[in-house]
């Protein structure tokens, strides 16, 4: 056979390969088009709402993401049960709330630092129609910092691990019995774009939302039959007290725009960014760039970050030291 022969005979198998290769592609593209249109253009807003059950639950509900997703479910028309550290904090917020949207709100003041706090939230939740749970609580480190750099080692170790695993999981198994009451429910685990993959001199955190994130998705193909909703929820940086950022921008929204374009993912996503922007971050660094780029960038960023505030609270000691020696 000659080179003719040879290209005539696979010229119409290739032509069919290159069609079906070529459609495939194009109905992949629309798939994924009419996906995006539909999570992040139309989104799923009317889910919430307290057909789920009277009561929306929040945890570490007094600053930041916290106290919006308060907000937000009250404005909804849930009664809102808040739960954080401060007592005093936890009564300006559930007033402002009930001034507000005119929606019935109780409090639970608990360090979630501490591992013998769950009888009393469970004392506390007795009894109340539950629809929506927000795990949001959660504690970061002062400063990027290398591991065994960490002051306090090992009370840090315990109060991350308490705060950010332990209470996503105690909160969950101390529900009422009568949460839920339609075979309905939502439960929204706040992890963090920490937990995608490793960050260096934030390690522990970047592991414990890493956690939140694995536990969230396992938990929801328990009982997805059941009727219940459990997404992780994985924000990229979100103008807070936590990342001390206090100008927003595009990429690095408002506690309130976060919230709110998140809220539209729930029974959409499982798992989810959140908000557009933070989804073409997280599409780009998981499937675009290699691993090793983005552990490499973050380490880059977090070591200047470190070197930044050492200086600073250096500047500031030797500041101090001199005000003494004046007075």
């Amino acid at each position: 056979m000659n080179v003719e022969e040879m290209i005539s005979w696979a010229e119409t198998p290739l032509f069919w390969v290159g069609a079906f290769t070529v459609a495939s592609l194009t109905l992949w593209l629309l798939y994924r088009l009419l996906t995006g249109f539909r999570i992040w253009v139309l989104g799923n807003g009317q889910l919430l709402s307290p057909k789920l059950g009277k009561w929306a639950v929040v945890t570490g509900a007094t600053d930041g993401i916290g106290k919006s997703y308060a907000e937000e479910l009250a404005r909804r028309g849930f009664a809102m049960m808040l739960i954080s550290r401060s007592q005093e904090k936890l009564d300006d917020v559930a007033r402002s709330i009930e001034e507000q949207f005119k929606v019935e709100t109780r409090t639970i003041a608990v360090d979630f630092g501490k591992t013998d706090i769950y009888s009393k939230i469970e004392e506390g939740l007795a009894g109340l129609e539950i629809g929506v749970l927000v795990n949001n609580v959660g504690v970061s480190y002062p400063y990027p910092e290398y591991y065994l750099h960490i002051p306090d080692l090992d009370n840090f170790i315990t109060n991350m691990i308490n705060v950010n695993m332990t209470s996503v999981c105690q909160v969950i198994q101390h529900l009422p019995s009568c949460a839920f009451p339609r075979s309905k429910g939502v439960i929204l685990n706040i992890s963090s774009a920490s937990g995608m993959y490793p960050l260096p001199l934030l390690t522990v955190y970047s592991a414990t939302k890493a956690f939140v994130d694995f536990f969230s998705r396992g938990l929801q193909e328990e009982y997805r039959r059941q009727g219940i909703l459990i997404q992780s929820v994985l924000p990229f940086f979100v103008v807070t007290k936590m990342t001390r950022i206090k100008k927003p921008t595009l990429d690095k929204p408002t506690p309130e725009r976060y919230v709110a374009a998140e809220l539209t993912t729930v029974g959409l996503q499982s798992q989810t960014n959140g908000y557009f922007p933070h989804a073409v971050m997280g599409w780009v660094t998981t499937k675009l760039v290699p691993t090793s780029i983005v552990i490499f960038l973050g380490a880059t960023m977090n070591r200047l970050q470190r070197t930044g505030y050492l200086q600073r609270r250096k500047l500031r000691e030797q500041k101090n030291g001199q005000s003494l020696k004046t007075e």
